[in-house]
């Protein structure tokens, strides 16, 4: 796969400046990794590839905090249109450390607000003062449930008008149970993009038989580590995954 990257067309971090998509609509797909290969092979006309440091395919390192009672996980499990995530996540390649809360709303749009930050110590005023603007929960509630990291390859069209994110690797760590769990050869694929401008990476997805799937990294990661979670909105995602994890 490494070699198909380097077939693309390179975007550095200043070039993508205008592609941040902080207020965005976000489709997810979950496919396997043969067909990831497919889909790169399709996409090289049409997009470039982040490189940083001569990189294309960069480690990412990020922990999610939840209330005790995980509120933040049972509303996305019950189907709340208004919902948000906490995480800390770690650009290994680049050295960055962000504090992220991601709020998604009722009408599909996902706003991103970050900060930079040196550690995950909640005891400090910026963070406590960043999450009091921006997160409905008390600062107080909130302690470290899930650990991931993955690969990301990053795609943005030519028109640079929309993101392609490609994660693989995918590993989770419970911090609370202590149960691991390796994803083997899935792949999420996320298309973000500024509400519903054409995007020519859709018509391949569609041609390969790649259909919107839903995959919260925080909720299928819990769901997966930790059995006493309910998970009836999640049974069939989890059905999904399972028969990719075992086709391959």
């Amino acid at each position: 796969m490494e070699e198909l990257l380097f077939s693309f067309a390179p975007i550095t971090l200043d070039e993508m400046s205008g592609v941040k998509l902080m207020n965005r609509t976000d489709t997810k797909f979950v496919t396997s990794m043969p067909m990831l290969i497919r889909l790169l092979e399709m996409a090289q006309g049409d997009y470039y590839a982040q490189e940083i440091d001569g990189e294309r395919n960069m480690l990412y390192d990020t922990t999610y905090f939840d209330t005790r009672d995980y509120d933040m996980y049972k509303e996305h499990q019950h189907g709340h249109a208004n919902r948000q995530k906490i995480r800390f996540r770690t650009y290994v390649s680049s050295h960055l450390q962000f504090m992220e809360v991601k709020t998604k709303n009722n009408h599909g749009r996902t706003k991103k607000k970050r900060i930079e930050v040196e550690d995950m110590n909640l005891d400090d005023q910026q963070k406590r003062e960043f999450l009091a603007k921006t997160l409905r929960f008390d600062a107080d509630t909130l302690i470290p449930h899930m650990h991931n990291y993955f690969r990301r390859i990053t795609l943005v069209n030519k028109a640079k008008t929309e993101r392609l994110t490609i994660d693989t690797a995918l590993q989770f760590n419970n911090v609370q149970t202590h149960t691991n769990k390796d994803m083997g050869p899935l792949v999420i694929i996320e298309l973000k993009r500024d509400g519903m401008v054409s995007s020519p990476v859709l018509e391949m997805l569609r041609t390969l038989h790649i259909h919107p799937h839903g995959f919260s990294k925080y909720c299928m990661g819990a769901a997966m580590t930790n059995s006493h979670l309910p998970i009836n909105r999640f049974k069939q995602k989890l059905r999904d995954v399972e028969l990719i994890l075992n086709k391959e």
